[in-house]
């Protein structure tokens, strides 16, 4: 059975588009193009935040999607119509381990490959960056041989090294106060987390979960 080398539909139904090199990427319908999917815009990656497939009156379906760029944060609106593809981009994750950090500029270095460094901006990692251990692995994404983005656990076990005691006499339910963590980061805890003690941190919002272990 003879197939087109360069666009090839399997019995899955996923569309692949062969490169040059002779590796695929899937080819994407325009409905197909959803929330957490990485595409080709442009010729740079961009995730796919959100969707809205409909159909106007007596015209053809379209998605309007609202995408951002991977490497530069920039988000753009467009629609696809029922005509039009997206490839994915072929990313691949790699294994990497942050080292410490200095001023706005945070080292890592390819795992088990200490001599294999590299810097990221305060900016490109984010907020979660707070929240890294000197030493501790993570994942990176990787795009063209360049890393284009890290993927945090969604939470983390780290230790408090600063607390204030608790006031006497609030003992409302809902009252917090502001420990410092291992990584220097501040959080709003309840009243009873003490120093020393192992909290757990959701990395998305930056907020306490629970406490892990008592000092």
């Amino acid at each position: 059975m003879l197939y087109n080398p360069l666009l090839l539909r399997c019995n899955s139904g996923i569309k692949w588009r062969y490169k040059s090199n002779n590796t695929r990427v899937a080819v994407l319908s325009y409905n197909e193009i959803t929330p957490k999917k990485v595409i080709l815009f442009n010729d740079e990656p961009y995730l796919v935040i959100s969707y809205h497939v409909f159909r106007k009156q007596q015209r053809k379906p379209v998605n309007i999607t609202k995408l951002k760029n991977i490497k530069t944060g920039r988000v753009v609106e467009n629609t696809f119509h029922v005509n039009e593809t997206a490839e994915e981009a072929d990313l691949e994750t790699r294994q990497v381990t942050f080292i410490y950090r200095k001023g706005n500029e945070y080292w890592f270095h390819s795992a088990g490959k200490p001599a294999d460094r590299f810097m990221l901006s305060e900016e490109f990692v984010g907020d979660q960056g707070k929240f890294l251990k000197d030493r501790s692995d993570i994942q990176a994404l990787v795009y063209e041989d360049e890393v284009i983005g890290l993927k945090f656990p969604i939470k983390v076990e780290l230790k408090v090294v600063e607390a204030a005691e608790a006031v006497k006499g609030n003992s409302s339910g809902g009252a917090l106060k502001e420990v410092k963590l291992e990584t220097g980061a501040k959080l709003m805890v309840p009243l009873f987390i003490n120093e020393g003690d192992i909290v757990s941190v959701n990395t998305e919002d930056g907020a306490y979960s629970e406490r892990m272990e008592k000092a």
